[in-house]
């Protein structure tokens, strides 16, 4: 099998990288074997040596060396464990990829609850508990930052630009190949002993950490390398494959939020991949980046670090807000309202989120004259956020609305990172920061945002883009009940955290004061309850993919071009190139057509929809 081949070369790799790092350092005086030092070298032969095994050897690589390539002739459900160049096989290979990273990450959630159920030590001591708690965030940031672009920016952004693939389509399949990697990476961080730093691998601590620590270093370089070429391939395919009649101002909006995304994922990346190998170099080189002892500053690492996360956050939360409107207007039966604004806000908040990162160091020691002009920048970008929050707002006023399972979900984003939105404005102002700052309260504004928002979003779009990317219909009833059950569950999980927060419990720190064990009892007992929504959206996902309903070409009466070709659409897309004649959004306009597929002009779109 094509993954067997790729561990079989990864291993392959990492011993002759170890084999010679372990010669050059005997060669220079040093001692053979130091794990630390020769894994960080030898993990970059591993990859080479995986990504070569998996298929860049065989697909692209010996064309290099004058030799010819092998003939690609893997079918069927064959094609998603290969290194296919199908922009669609790779969609689908990043979304499996990463909902097993999501379920994982779910029930690392849900061993910290029981622990915290009550004050004390129950199962988990301190160090076991905060190994899991760093894993389980870890794992949550990966999905939230990577999920919807690499599955529906993959799936969908090249068919609704009227492109037939991705602009370099081998690039792209290397953009996912990298992506194992780095589960293998984090479980030998987790069972070699685990890394105690939380997600964000404060310096000195992250430095002096077990070895654990390195591979947490190397898993999120290693994604961040995926990013960054995923990132590029999306914006050269936006700008020079866009069908002809394409203008920017006729692009889907989720096209919009998925290429806004992938400027700041290629722009800020590369700041969180210096931070990780700085730390690397520190640990294994003998650097002193951030040992205040010998020249050094911690500080330096929570400013390049947060200078990449906090526009992380909108990396996670833009492709919700395209996914939302794209749904809200096509579910509504009207044009998007405020379309320019709605792109100006994309736009707004990329070009603001560079100037708002040091609000998450207000009690971190910095120069205290920083904190008025970060507090000024973080409540402005509230602006452009509105912006988006109007065009929503305003499209579903006097709408149609058919309450099908995607929209349920594009509406819960708005109504989930409304709240997140908003306790977001108290941890921007600095005296309330300073008492919020480490608390619980921070941990209920986070997952407003990132899962009432990023994580919703996701969902939305799977539902939504279920039909086309595999031909059947998810179970509506099944799916139903999943959005319900998972809604309560959330808000019954995160509000009470606002509230122990403002008690001043300790985030990452596994035991609380005993006049908190009766909300956290509840938290916990809720926290199951939501864990288990995902069962049902588990069954529904595998059951529908084998035996669900046959799908019909455009089940939402959607005027998007994804909505004009076969589900699943055909191997390049279309069969000529389409011409676009207006904006997808024109709802309610006689005569209004979006595209001509070259078989005559698009018959016009029901206005309602058969349930």
């Amino acid at each position: 099998m094509n993954i067997v081949r790729g561990l079989i070369g990864g291993a392959v790799g990492y011993i002759l990288g170890a084999a010679l790092l372990m010669t050059i350092r005997v060669a220079t005086g040093a001692r053979a074997w130091e794990v630390e030092s020769v894994s960080a070298g030898a993990w970059m032969f591993a990859l080479i040596g995986w990504l070569l095994a998996v298929g860049v050897w065989r697909y692209w690589a010996r064309e290099w060396f004058g030799l010819e390539l092998v003939p690609y002739t893997t079918t069927g459900w064959r094609r998603y464990l290969d290194f296919d160049t199908d922009h669609k096989v790779i969609g689908i290979q990043y979304l499996v990829k990463f909902l097993t990273m999501f379920f994982m990450a779910g029930l690392f959630a849900m061993l910290m609850r029981y622990e915290l159920m009550d004050n004390g030590e129950a199962l988990l001591d301190s160090g076991r508990y905060n190994a899991i708690m760093s894993l389980h965030g870890t794992m949550m940031v990966f999905v939230a930052v990577a999920a919807t672009v690499g599955a529906f920016g993959n799936f969908v952004v090249p068919i609704m630009i009227g492109a037939d693939d991705m602009a370099f389509p081998r690039l792209n399949a290397l953009s996912f190949w990298l992506i194992p990697p780095v589960l293998i990476a984090l479980t030998v961080s987790f069972v070699s002993g685990g890394y105690d730093t939380g997600w964000t691998g404060y310096a000195p601590l992250s430095v002096e950490s077990d070895v654990g620590g390195l591979f947490f270093n190397l898993a999120f370089f290693t994604l961040g390398l995926s990013s960054i070429i995923g990132a590029l391939n999306i914006i050269v395919t936006v700008v020079t494959m866009r069908a002809k009649g394409m203008n920017w101002m006729r692009l889907p909006i989720f096209v919009w939020s998925i290429f806004v995304t992938s400027i700041l994922s290629l722009i800020f990346t590369q700041f969180i991949a210096l931070a990780m190998l700085m730390v690397v170099l520190d640990r294994t080189a003998g650097m002193v980046f951030f040992d205040p002892a010998s020249g050094g500053d911690p500080l330096l690492y929570q400013h390049i670090f947060w200078f990449y996360s906090h526009p992380a956050v909108y990396i996670m939360i833009l492709p919700a807000f395209g996914i939302t409107l794209e749904i809200i207007s096509h579910f509504s039966r009207k044009p998007l309202f405020g379309y320019k604004w709605a792109v100006g806000g994309l736009l707004g908040i990329m070009g603001m989120s560079m100037f708002v990162w040091a609000h998450h160091m207000f009690t971190s020691g910095m120069a205290e004259a920083l904190r008025k002009p970060f507090l000024a920048s973080t409540e402005l970008i509230s602006i452009p956020t509105g912006m988006i929050f109007l065009s929503a707002v305003g499209t579903l006023w006097l709408g149609k609305i058919r309450l099908e399972l995607p929209m349920l979900f594009a509406l819960a984003v708005l109504f989930n990172f409304l709240i997140g939105g908003i306790t977001g404005v108290f941890l921007a102002d600095v005296p309330v920061d300073i008492q919020l700052q480490d608390t619980y309260f921070v941990v209920a504004h986070l997952h407003y945002v990132v899962l009432g928002g990023g994580i919703f979003g996701l969902f939305a779009a799977i539902y939504y883009w279920f039909p086309k990317m595999t031909g059947r219909m998810m179970n509506d009833r099944l799916g139903k009940i999943h959005f319900w059950w998972m809604m309560v569950g959330f808000n019954v999980t995160f509000l009470p955290m606002f509230i122990v927060g403002l008690q001043g419990m300790n985030r990452r720190v596994a035991d609380y004061t005993p006049d908190l064990v009766g909300t956290n009892r509840v938290i916990s007992m809720a926290g199951f309850f939501l864990g288990t929504s995902f069962v049902v959206f588990l069954y529904n996902f595998i059951y529908s993919w084998i035996k669900g309903a046959k799908a019909p070409a455009n089940p939402w009466g959607a005027r998007t071009l994804e909505w004009q070709v076969p589900s699943p659409p055909p191997h390049e897309n279309f069969e000529v190139p389409p011409i676009i004649l207006a904006d997808p959004y024109g709802y309610g306009e006689p005569d209004s057509d979006h595209a001509d597929l070259g078989i005559g002009t698009l018959p016009k779109i029901q206005e309602t929809v058969e349930a």
